[in-house]
């Protein structure tokens, strides 16, 4: 009797444990009573009936990743590519997640590749190759109006990989490669440009220097030739002001000795005489120093 109640005290506490359930962070427990929905636990502590009530389903609320693989598709132009693409969803109703679609992630893949077929069918080849975000931006808009119903919402979509056909990539590398020849060519012709402009603007302001440096030198040359005329200008008025001083001191001279008009006609005389010794090719003698020098002459020849 004892081992009965011992084993049934087991049982109990056994049933009761069952019924203690933790739902952990970031998770969400679907409960069903008799098979049909009950309610949504949160995190935290529950308690569950025995017998009635089970733990349908466990949903993680998460953010989360998954990866599709590649598929074919057919642009507009008729060039098949087979595109790669990884969606990023978040469950926020776990009881439209549990009850909305039987595997919503082969759903959300079908879904994804029936969207991505018809947005690149409306698109030619370059503008497949280069229209990455508004590719993206209407799947997902598609997409999380189609799976909004399944309790989940898709955060954002990507194109992981674009593979054209070999033939395709074969001449875009050829394209790329005449492109970026046709790049260099160019550079290295405005390199060469500004290369012979940079020289002529040299040249030119070199010449331009040379110019200045001789229009300098000219002028201090003006200035240094201005310069010397001055000077010998000054030097010969400076002379002639001392040949004139002296003269004048002379007569000065001669004045205070007391010598009378005849000796300074006389006097007059030799510097008349003095003046023909020079340059002079023709000489005017006053009248009265005239008759002074024919006596002068008179004089002489008595004398012989």
């Amino acid at each position: 009797m004892g081992f009965f109640i011992i084993a049934l005290l087991l049982i109990v506490v056994a049933i009761f444990a069952s019924c203690v359930k933790i739902v952990p962070q970031a998770n969400a427990y679907v409960v069903e009573r008799l098979g049909a929905y009950q309610q949504t636990w949160s995190v935290g502590l529950h308690l569950k009936m025995p017998f009635i009530d089970k733990v349908a389903k466990k949903v993680l609320l998460k953010e989360q990743v998954v990866d599709f693989a590649p598929q074919p598709v057919i642009t507009k132009d008729n060039v098949t590519m087979r595109i790669d693409t990884v969606v990023f969803y978040q469950i926020t109703d776990p009881k439209l997640f549990a009850y909305g679609v039987e595997n919503p992630i082969m759903a959300i893949e079908n879904l994804t590749a029936t969207t991505l077929r018809n947005i690149i069918g409306e698109m030619e080849l370059d503008q497949t190759l280069t229209s990455r975000e508004v590719i993206n931006t209407k799947m997902r808009a598609s997409l999380d109006i189609a799976t909004d119903p399944w309790g989940i919402k898709v955060n954002r979509v990507e194109l992981k990989n674009i593979i054209p056909p070999a033939a395709i990539q074969d001449a875009m590398e050829k394209q790329m490669k005449a492109e970026r020849e046709r790049r260099e060519a160019i550079l290295r012709a405005e390199g060469e440009k500004k290369s012979t402009v940079l020289v002529a603007e040299g040249k030119k302001e070199s010449l331009i220097l040379e110019a200045e440096a001789a229009k300098e030198s000219a002028i201090l040359r003006a200035e240094a030739e201005k310069e010397k005329m001055i000077r010998e200008a000054e030097g010969q008025a400076e002379a002639i002001l001392k040949v004139q001083q002296a003269t004048a001191d002379g007569i000065r001279m001669v004045r205070e000795a007391g010598a009378d008009e005849a000796v300074l006609k006389l006097k007059s005389l030799e510097a008349f005489a003095k003046a023909a010794d020079g340059q002079a090719t023709k000489i005017i003698i006053p009248s009265e120093i005239q008759g002074l020098a024919g006596l002068a002459s008179s004089v002489k020849e008595v004398m012989k």
